[in-house]
């Protein structure tokens, strides 16, 4: 337990972080890169070069603050993060190191505003914060390796299949190279590929939702090839399409995440993604129509146009063979090809006027998942159509964002 002294301490430096918060975890990045290099092994290089990173540990960070006199309430925030680092495999020895460089920053950032009092009020909350950290992880390590057909770390699975599903879009349908049984997952869930390139320094480790329904001798991921060959963008997607070919393996961690399916409601469900966030979007729809076959669910998809929409057919197919699965598909610039088939139900961009019009009533779960800009504009929409917060579902693709902060739209 922290002292009562400790507790006001931390509680008076929310204002210097609600200001400084993002410039101290950068200073933090890069002092702990510097002096533990090897940690670029486990961290995502992309997530540091645009930012990411360092604001979604600033948010955290200011959270512990606000609640240091009540950590219970950051509770889901923590297990969502560890979920993240059980796929990655942070282990509990990092742990000091982070806390280190974490004090050294704010020190380095604030100057003589960070007093030794302050200093150690945060070393004292560090260490609990971390421990709770640390001990959420270990129950998601042993659940992971304990359960049916479960591993530890990362498992050797062979690329039984490579599937192109549109310009951008692959899937790659994987086996555990030793036969043995794969465990099952959550529709939405995901797994961290491992790709060791003969000329990186570094590994590099990418998280991909899993794309079909669980229960499969598989695991399907399907990935968007990201814009250029330059390091660190596309690094990971660019090697997965270019270099990995049918016969190959791949390093892979047990399914991690806490963004699912609810099983144990039969309330309508409306599944609504943008670009390559349907990839957890079509698990769930998956799910839904082979689990709950009654249950009505709305399957709501924006890509560019034709060329830049995956796994289409397979949606189409359960459109039509299942009486409570509709779908409804909209192209932000239609090709001419797109016009002539008619095969869009709306151009430009989804927003609640289309929404209210092909669903009828809020009366749903609603998930999504897609580019930020995309996901700020559908949040915001429903929260416009009176949509219940607790019945509001989404999933970021990387550290986890302000969605109430302003930004361009665009859904694809």
């Amino acid at each position: 337990m922290l002292s009562a002294k400790t507790i006001e301490t931390i509680k008076a430096t929310v204002p210097a972080l609600e200001i400084y918060g993002e410039a101290i975890t950068k200073r933090f990045y890069e002092m702990m890169f510097t002096n533990h290099p090897e940690l670029l092994n486990i961290f995502n290089h992309m997530n540091q070069k645009q930012g990411r990173q360092q604001g979604a540990l600033a948010n955290t960070v200011y959270a512990a603050a606000q609640h240091i006199d009540k950590l219970e309430q950051i509770i889901p925030v923590v297990k969502q993060i560890a979920h993240k680092h059980r796929s990655l495999g942070v282990k509990p020895e990092h742990y000091p190191i982070v806390g280190e460089h974490l004090l050294l920053a704010i020190k380095d950032v604030l100057g003589d505003a960070a007093t030794d009092e302050i200093i150690d009020a945060w070393g004292e909350a560090y260490g609990v914060i971390a421990q709770a950290f640390i001990s959420i992880e270990k129950e998601m390590y042993d659940e992971a390796e304990q359960q049916e057909g479960g591993w530890a770390g990362f498992r050797t699975f062979v690329v039984d299949k490579k599937v192109t599903e549109s310009t951008a879009i692959t899937s790659f349908y994987l086996k555990p190279q030793d036969n043995q049984l794969l465990p099952a997952f959550l529709s939405g869930q995901y797994i961290s590929v491992k790709i060791s390139d003969p000329g990186e320094q570094y590994t590099h480790i990418r998280q991909y939702s899993l794309s079909d329904a669980p229960g499969k001798d598989y695991y399907r991921i399907s990935v968007k090839r990201e814009r250029g060959n330059n390091y660190p963008d596309g690094k990971v997607s660019n090697y997965l399409h270019n270099q990995i070919k049918e016969g190959d393996t791949l390093e892979i961690s047990a399914p991690a995440g806490d963004f699912t399916l609810n099983m144990d409601t039969t309330i309508p469900v409306v599944l609504i993604s943008g670009g390559v966030g349907l990839t957890p979007m079509v698990s769930m729809l998956n799910t839904v129509a082979e689990k709950q076959p009654e249950r009505d669910v709305t399957f709501i998809h924006a890509a560019i146009n034709g060329e830049h929409h995956a796994l289409r057919d397979s949606v189409e197919k359960l459109t039509q063979e299942k009486k409570h699965v509709k779908s409804f598909i909209c192209y932000e610039a239609p090709t001419e090809k797109d016009r002539a088939a008619g095969n869009y139900d709306k151009e430009g961009y989804i927003d609640l006027p289309w929404l209210k019009e092909v669903l009828q009533s809020n009366e749903a779960d609603f998930y999504f998942c897609g580019p930020l800009p995309f996901m700020k504009a559908i949040r915001s929409a429903l929260l416009e159509w009176g949509v219940p917060q607790n019945r509001i579902h989404f999933e970021f693709f990387g550290p986890a964002v302000n969605l109430d902060k302003k930004e361009e739209v665009t859904q694809n």
